[in-house]
């Protein structure tokens, strides 16, 4: 195989398609599309256009985590109508029906558009040069290189998470006149991937700095971002999905090879703890840790704290966020969809009520631990949790927190605000703050319009149309109070991809999975993210069965709506379990406020809402069949 050295010409129509930038300087640039390789590289701005164009294809975390990807509606935290599938939704929605296949569309279409990127990050390793005069330094050379180095990993990364094993040529640039028989390649084996990602990874991560002294260069690749994604991809290598998966152990690549070890390996657990340790200590010595807000008398404020952690920049203070994104498209639009049709948001995505459901009661026990065939809840009678009725007072806590009610409400001496007002269903009542900040849910307290929701048949935020929450709830998590797109008022906010909640419940997961019992780690790493939501610790005496339990609980809640809970579905392989069944919410038809299940007209009672689907076949995307057309070396998928 030759490497490729020539013009630029035919490789550019490729390689800037789609170009997203970043907030930083360099990251704005549009090239020129008619240089060659010398002209691009002599010149300090157009290196740099070069370098953003490798970044370009990092996903957004708000619209390609909704739209793009899809995690969040292709998993269980966010639903849509089926009548948005004409609008550009189709893609997404047809996961949820389990009309998925080779032939299927999707978006981003990684298996293509991926190895471009990883091309275009090779031709700038193999030709970006120093040339101090102009500003090329050699150490801002080796920097961007360990940048491009990152970021070619990161997006190994991405394409072995969704597919399993992958064409893999690491380094290798094939000449545009080479042979069809050179350029057929077949798939490689996941764990050899699995350990080159790892370890180059590891390498970039002792060469790039783990903060850059210069705000307006957040976003670039950091040392703490590398441990962070390989981190990330041992944690999928430990898990069921990739680890001795029953149903990958005969697929095998043209030349015979297993592409996936039959037997599942107790060790990629204790590789992944390490790794994760290694994360977290160097996260912390170079300051990066939870978000926190505090009460004046110098208490957590976990209302504040998990509001203001989707919100506040890095340079705000934020060093939760390990992985973010400083520029993503129309994110005006994006809060907007979140938003009831009252105040001119697009009102039809909304939460789910299993969603609802999972969050923990403000003592810290969860209150519904499963469904009966009806699809009434199961309530866990230690919760506390009461389903029915409406509350005779408002509810308030130590917290700064505005969306609860009317500041006239609050006690600025005692600092007490209002979480819920008097007359709120019990369902919502004596709820975690995670809950608070996550879900708009009927007579919840609309702070920019200065009034209660109002969901009910005939009120303002809802219709008989589709363009209303179809199971009576929208989504507040990680848009602000503020945000009114009926007076066009929007505010700035970082996309975050990894933050370090991540990395400590990460951590406790596989170091749990490694050890016979958990240990008082294990404790340590979730209790800091249940301190920080203002609950209390786990009890003690947990089993290794029941730690990981609490663990799969803890991420579904703290990663709400934010397109990890799909991924962690899959790798635990639970895809059956909660995403083939049917999905309930309050009564869209209700126009009364009550609670009766026999008055077709009240609003609080659950009813059926769609059912949902899915196949064990979609735990892996599909090798798309254009591909399997092109290159008959490739084995699709098993199932498909």
């Amino acid at each position: 195989m030759k490497r490729y050295n020539l013009i630029i010409a035919a490789a550019l129509l490729s390689f800037f398609m789609n170009l997203t930038t970043g907030c930083s300087d360099f990251l704005d640039k549009e090239p020129d599309d008619q240089l060659t390789l010398e002209m691009v590289f002599a010149d300090k701005v157009r290196t740099e256009d070069w370098l953003a164009s490798v970044y370009s294809s990092i996903p957004s975390p708000m619209w390609g985590y909704f739209k793009d990807e899809g995690y969040n509606i292709m998993g269980d935290d966010i639903t849509i109508p089926q009548d948005w599938s004409p609008y550009g939704w189709a893609n997404v929605y047809a996961y949820t029906t389990a009309n998925w296949s080779p032939i299927s569309s999707w978006n981003p279409n990684y298996w293509v558009e991926l190895p471009k990127r990883i091309r275009t990050g090779l031709v700038f390793l193999e030709n970006v040069r120093v040339i101090p005069n102009i500003g090329l330094t050699e150490a801002y050379v080796e920097q961007m290189k360990n940048e491009v180095r990152f970021l070619i990993a990161y997006y190994y990364s991405l394409l072995i998470e969704l597919y399993g094993p992958i064409p893999f040529t690491p380094g290798v640039i094939f000449p545009v006149d080479a042979p069809t028989s050179e350029l057929m390649t077949p798939q490689v084996p996941y764990d050899e991937i699995v350990d080159w990602i790892d370890k180059e990874l590891k390498e970039v991560s002792t060469k790039l700095p783990a903060v850059y002294p210069s705000n307006n260069d957040w976003g670039r690749a950091t040392s703490v971002m590398a441990l962070a994604i390989r981190a990330n991809t041992l944690l999928y290598a430990a898990s069921p999905l990739f680890n001795g998966n029953p149903d990958l152990k005969d697929w095998k690549n043209s030349d015979g090879e297993s592409l996936f070890s039959a037997n599942a390996d107790p060790q990629k657990w204790k590789k992944a703890a390490d790794a994760y340790k290694e994360l977290v200590t160097a996260a912390e010595a170079a300051g990066y840790g939870l978000y926190y807000e505090y009460n004046t008398d110098g208490t957590i404020d976990p209302f504040m704290s998990c509001y203001n952690m989707s919100l506040k920049r890095f340079s705000d203070g934020n060093k939760e966020i390990i992985f973010g994104k400083p520029y993503n498209t129309d994110v005006n639009w994006w809060q907007a969809h979140h938003l009831p049709k009252g105040i001119g948001g697009n009102a039809a995505m909304g939460t789910t009520q299993e969603l609802v459901d999972a969050f923990f009661m403000k003592n810290g026990i969860a209150p519904i631990t499963g469904y009966n065939e009806d699809g009434s809840p199961i309530i866990n009678p230690e919760s506390g949790y009461v389903e029915k009725g409406f509350s005779t007072a408002v509810e308030s806590r130590h917290t700064k927190w505005p969306g609860g009610g009317s500041t006239s409400l609050a006690d600025k001496t005692t600092g007490m605000s209002p979480v819920t007002l008097d007359g709120t269903y019990n369902m919502y009542c004596n709820r975690e703050p995670r809950f608070y900040v996550s879900v708009i849910f009927n007579e919840a307290w609309l702070g920019v319009a200065n009034r209660r929701v109002n969901f009910l048949q005939g009120g303002q935020d809802t219709d008989m149309t589709f363009d209303s929450p179809q199971n009576g709830y929208n989504v507040r998590k990680g848009v602000s109070l503020d945000i009114n797109p009926k007076e066009n008022k929007y505010t700035y906010q970082p996309g975050i991809l990894y933050r370090m909640a991540d990395a400590y419940l990460g951590y406790a997961e596989a170091l749990n999975e490694s050890l016979d019992e958990p240990n008082d780690e294990v404790y340590l790493y979730v209790n800091k993210i249940r301190e920080r939501a203002g609950i209390p610790n786990l009890k003690t005496g947990l089993g290794k069965e029941q730690m990981r339990a609490a663990i799969q609980q803890e991420r579904r809640v703290e990663f709400n709506c934010e397109g990890v809970r799909f991924n962690d579905v899959r790798r635990w392989k639970l895809g059956e379990k909660y995403l083939n069944n049917k999905l309930y919410g309050m009564n869209h038809d209700g126009s009364v406020k009550n609670d009766d299940v026999n008055d077709p007209k009240a609003f609080y009672k659950r009813k059926f809402y769609k059912g949902r689907y899915f196949n064990k076949r979609m735990y892996l995307w599909p090798v798309p069949q254009t591909q399997m057309d092109i290159n008959p070396k490739l084995r699709q998928a098993p199932g498909y």
